[in-house]
């Protein structure tokens, strides 16, 4: 009797389990990553209520008393501990209280490559209770004077490396900002920073003058790449920087793991899911001045790096690197990062190994992230009944050619289905708040969405269309400023560059659209550049196109180009693209119109494009 009883109990838990996996094949999955996510809020409500604001900060200090000798950062093979970096930015925050004027809650922007002193100085400064604006290390002339004046610094700290570019703009700097250099010899007019350390004290900064009064308080400002303009400065909370530094232990990344960021400081991804999550871990990271697509795996071996950070194409660089011997001889199980396309994936997962691929959703200045933590390849992200409750996003039908959402006939927003792109928005409460742009309010306002389902709500606009399946994940479909309208369709941008992107001598395909005289919407536009020692073949681009993309998406001007320009994170830079158009006349790089006729893409003449714009020939 017992014997058949537990042979039932047995054949009923293996029916369960099948059961399980045929209707819920994610259940374990969400069951062990909500459990983490309760675990870690249970844990900053404890803070809270003990009246401790514990910050990515004060984990670094615990973590430099807890294990002063163990490695936080390698750079070019020199070790720098947990020790090393808390009495060099100690001497940061001294040279400062001494030798300047700055107080709690002064703005100091910081213009560095990636380098060990970066941290240094991000927190030796955030020890005097200070803001950091990380500046784009590639901008130059009229926009890094906007993004200074954007965050109206007190003082400026400028790399060795770059200390030209801030002497163009010295004249025309805001008055009342002194600027430090970080090297021994400046040129008049900026202060070494560097000589001042040498004799520094690096004894503890008392904690009062950066105890944080709230978790909302301003901890950093993170410029938006500016691909469609100039770029804004994202105020970045205390709870945000705690929010991204938990997002590599949300992976089941630990203190044994060694990370290696090739991701530029500045940016959210190397800073805080990088620098913050080592400093969550207590792990280490090697730290790459410039990512190196033929120095990577070299440098994975020689380091035993475990976790890779990844942003934009940074896979697909990786990829397009001659095959080597021992590709797969390395000890990498791990890739955190967003942006990877999926037929990338697959090829990076075959050629490289077994290395798991966590896509993570979430803009810089955002109240809504995603994370893909089950593998699945092609997806930001997985959303559940708990995670819907946390963070009241929707999905909303949107019109590309006002670029704006719809609206049904009592005004109010409508809701897509599964399976179809819509644009992702969230709701803005006190347990989820938008913290916005410095400077200008209009740049705050412009990102927020009122009246969406009922009247006083308001909602954070990511910008972003996203399709959810019927399995609850979450795929990127497009920018809505990428996005076109053309022929009464809607064209997604990155379709259409994947789809050019397939043929063999093509390196790069950036897509938008750019306005015709007399047409509605926008004709489909892509700026290409030809891999080394490849030759265009037009008949086969027109055929690929014809072949896999829908008559309306299928691009009417070709634009060749030497060099492809992006911005510090990978990102093709469209808006400058879009102003110039399709004008022969304007542009220098070879154009192409598509001739269906002559099945196959012909130079775009003046003659040619006269007759476009005075409608002689028909798009």
């Amino acid at each position: 009797m017992f014997l058949s009883c537990l042979t039932g109990l047995a054949a009923g838990l293996v029916f369960l389990h099948f059961l399980q996996k045929l209707l819920f094949p994610y259940f374990w999955d969400d069951f062990w990553f909500l459990l983490k996510v309760v675990r870690y809020g249970i844990r900053m409500e404890k803070y809270v209520l003990k009246g401790e604001l514990f910050t990515v900060l004060d984990k670094f200090l615990s973590l430099a008393k807890k294990q002063p000798q163990k490695p936080f950062i390698i750079y070019e093979g020199d070790i720098h501990t947990y020790q090393d970096v808390d009495k060099r930015s100690s001497r940061v925050a001294h040279v400062f209280l001494n030798h300047s004027t700055l107080k709690r809650g002064d703005t100091v922007a910081l213009l560095m490559s990636n380098e060990p002193d970066f941290v240094h100085v991000w927190f030796g400064l955030a020890k005097l209770g200070c803001v950091v604006a990380f500046l784009n290390s590639n901008i130059r002339s009229n926009c890094l004077l906007h993004c200074i004046r954007s965050c109206e610094p007190r003082a400026l700290v400028v790399g060795a490396d770059l200390l030209e570019t801030v002497e163009e703009i010295l004249p025309s700097l805001p008055e009342g900002i002194t600027i430090w250099g970080m090297s021994d010899s400046v040129p008049q007019g900026i202060t070494s920073l560097k000589e001042k350390l040498s004799t520094a004290s690096d004894r503890p900064v008392p904690r009062s003058y950066h105890v944080a009064s709230s978790l909302k308080s301003p901890h950093l400002y993170i410029f938006t790449s500016g691909t469609t303009g100039l770029p804004k400065a994202a105020i970045i909370s205390q709870l945000q920087s705690l929010k991204g530094s938990a997002g590599l232990w949300g992976f089941s990344c630990t203190a044994n793991d060694i990370i290696y960021i090739t991701l530029p400081l500045y940016h959210s991804s190397g800073s805080l899911v990088g620098i913050g999550g080592c400093v969550e871990l207590g792990a280490t990271c090697v730290l790459k001045k410039k990512f190196s697509a033929s120095q990577f795996w070299n440098d994975c071996r020689k380091y035993n790096v475990t976790v890779f950070l990844y942003i934009g194409e940074l896979c697909r660089y990786l990829c397009k690197q001659p095959k080597r011997e021992g590709e797969k001889d390395h000890q990498v199980r791990l890739a955190v990062g967003n942006g990877v396309r999926s037929d990338v994936w697959r090829e990076f997962l075959d050629r490289f190994g077994n290395i798991k691929m966590c896509e993570l959703y979430g803009a810089t200045e955002g109240n809504i992230s995603f994370m893909n933590y089950t593998g699945k390849i092609g997806s930001v992200g997985r959303t559940n009944f708990f995670h819907k409750l946390l963070f009241s996003y929707d999905l909303l039908k949107y019109d590309f050619q006002k670029d704006e959402p719809i609206r049904n006939e009592q005004g109010w927003c409508i809701r897509v289905k599964k399976g179809e792109p819509g644009l992702l928005i969230c709701r803005v409460k006190k347990k989820n708040p938008f913290f916005g742009y410095a400077g200008s309010k209009k740049h705050t306002e412009k990102k927020l969405l009122c009246d969406v389902f009922k009247k006083g709500d308001v909602y954070f606009n990511t910008g972003d269309l996203m399709v959810q399946d019927q399995d609850n994940f979450f795929y990127f479909w497009d920018r809505t400023g990428n996005t076109f309208r053309w022929k009464g369709e809607n064209v997604a941008t990155t379709e259409v560059a994947d789809v050019i992107g397939m043929l063999d001598f093509i390196q790069e395909a950036n897509v938008y659209g750019v306005t015709v005289p007399d047409y509605e919407g926008k004709a489909g536009m892509a700026s290409i550049t030809l891999k080394p020692n490849k030759s265009l073949d037009l008949e086969k681009v027109y055929e690929q196109v014809v072949t896999f993309l829908p008559a309306y998406a299928c691009p009417r001007f070709l634009r060749i180009q030497e060099k492809m320009e992006t911005t510090g994170t990978f990102k093709l830079q469209k808006f400058q693209l879009m102003e110039e158009g399709f004008s022969p006349l304007k542009i220098s790089d070879p154009l192409y119109f598509m001739d269906n006729l002559k099945k196959s893409y012909v130079p775009l003449t003046e003659e040619l494009y006269n007759q476009i714009v005075l409608g002689k020939v028909k798009l």
